[in-house]
């Protein structure tokens, strides 16, 4: 017989201590969005498919799950990233001028797991801003990323710092494209040296010296000489190391830890320049990431720089201890007049009042009393 209460592979029900701490963490979060004049949007959990993955990047449609509408005989996904949705609604339905920051909260699907211990359901929050191409854009979403990692709990974190522009001029100047820059790409991920060496091997010798150097190219703000010495001189490379540079100098000076990690660019491969990660004790992979994806409305019709970030909220929690629940009142199980106003007083103050039905107490911290006429709320024994 069929266990109809199993659950696939990393997907997992989320019970009540850990549901009750998920709510209040992306509520705190999305009130500091909203304090800091991002808009809130809901996209919805599917759509047609070259919508979600069209043109946005090959990683991305991997991890999407498909079926047919029935309706109309299309291809429809289950979102796996929200990052394409919201720039869908910044181009096309808000087609705001000037700058617009978005922000929103809610579950993706993936097809795979992206580690051992992720879930393929992640609850995604995330920030995005659009139309500018500035520094100071990049700064506010990356001081933003840190500082919603903190009203979450997570200790002092490390924002690693990429830049997907120096890897992809390499590529121009070599010629390559399409598949094996795709390959070259995931070597680069996992330090995968010899096979780096092997995609390299016929490339001309400042562009495969260059490329090999990636992986080796980390450390701190100094890294970035080494990287200007060891690089071919490529507009967009000297470029990208001034952009590393400046961004650098302004967030140790917001009092953050910085790092420079040029063969690191672990996110989505529609981004085309910079890229950050941010690490924390605990956490084995980032607790959030995010970079520029500039271009990515031209798909739908417009055209616009963008930078922002997303976090996984479920995954961050799991690495915080769980919150308590709020105390809890039991009421007896008739009710006068007077009894049922202190009730919905106590609830109104936002205290859980629960209503002993007679078939079993339920368990509670405190409960209410008639002393000397008054219903007070006591500690239960």
């Amino acid at each position: 017989m069929t266990q109809l209460w199993l659950l696939p592979e990393y997907i997992e029900d989320v019970l009540p201590e850990a549901a009750w701490q998920i709510e209040a963490s992306r509520t705190a979060v999305l009130s500091l969005f909203r304090s800091h004049g991002y808009d809130l949007v809901i996209p919805p959990h599917i759509e047609y498919l070259e919508s979600l993955t069209g043109g946005v990047s090959d990683d991305l449609d991997l991890k999407t799950f498909k079926l047919v509408d029935q309706l109309s005989g299309r291809m429809l996904g289950l979102r796996a990233d929200m990052t394409p949705q919201v720039a869908r609604i910044d181009a096309h339905l808000l087609n705001r001028e000037g700058i617009t920051r978005l922000c929103y909260a809610g579950h993706v699907v993936h097809t795979r797991p992206n580690g051992h211990l992720s879930s393929r359901e992640p609850l995604q929050l995330g920030a995005e801003l659009y139309g500018s191409t500035t520094h100071e854009a990049d700064v506010e979403v990356i001081g933003l990323a840190v500082e919603a990692l903190k009203v979450l709990g997570v200790p002092q974190v490390q924002v690693d710092l990429g830049h997907v522009g120096i890897f992809r001029a390499l590529c121009r100047a070599a010629g390559v494209s399409g598949l094996a820059q795709d390959d070259l790409f995931a070597a680069l991920q996992l330090k995968d040296q010899p096979t780096i060496e092997r995609l390299t091997a016929d490339w001309p010798a400042d562009l495969q010296s260059g490329m090999r150097a990636l992986p080796t190219l980390f450390g701190d703000a100094a890294v970035l000489q080494a990287a200007a010495e060891r690089l071919p001189a490529l507009p967009d490379i000297q470029q990208g190391l001034a952009s590393l540079g400046t961004l650098a100098d302004v967030l140790q000076q917001q009092g953050m830890n910085v790092s420079i990690e040029l063969g690191e660019l672990r996110t989505g491969k529609y981004h085309n320049g910079l890229v950050f990660s941010v690490f924390a004790d605990g956490w084995p992979n980032p607790v959030a990431r995010g970079g520029r994806y500039d271009n990515m409305g031209q798909m739908f019709g417009r055209a616009r720089p963008a930078t922002g970030f997303s976090l996984d909220l479920r995954d961050i929690l799991r690495g915080l201890p769980c919150g308590k629940l709020p105390r809890s009142i039991l009421a007896p199980q008739q009710m006068d007049a007077a009894l049922q106003d202190t009730v919905a007083q106590l609830r109104a103050q936002g205290e859980v009042v629960i209503r002993d039905l007679g078939e079993g107490a339920p368990v509670t911290s405190h409960q209410l009393c008639l002393q000397d006429g008054q219903w007070l709320v006591l500690p239960r024994a």
